[in-house]
């Protein structure tokens, strides 16, 4: 929703402010939005490597790989994958709990 053409219509106080509220909520639904797109994107990411290393495993178990080597990039990169997601994890519940605890 484009309401820029709303913010020059009137020049009165309130109409001004009002506008600017509505563009500022705005931005930050969109903000909010692409931040849990994003972090559905990485978890979806993260579970497509973790199932690629035990693909690998069971390739290279199987005798149908020749390559250990794919197997292990394969493993290290799922392990970086799952940590970041992790981290990540763990810094958001962070901020949940401070914003929990703070007074109102």
């Amino acid at each position: 929703m484009d309401i820029s053409s709303v913010l020059s219509v009137g020049q009165s106080g309130g109409l001004d402010q009002v506008a600017q509220k509505a563009l500022y909520t705005e931005k930050k639904e969109e903000s909010f939005d692409s931040f849990l797109n994003a972090a559905m994107n990485m978890l979806n990411e993260t579970n497509g490597l973790q199932n690629d290393s035990q693909a690998a495993k069971m390739e290279f178990l199987l005798g149908e790989a020749d390559n250990p080597h794919d197997m292990q990039i394969a493993g290290s990169k799922a392990l970086t994958a799952l940590q970041y997601t992790t981290a990540v994890r763990d810094k958001l519940l962070e901020a949940y709990r401070e914003i929990m605890n703070m007074q109102i």
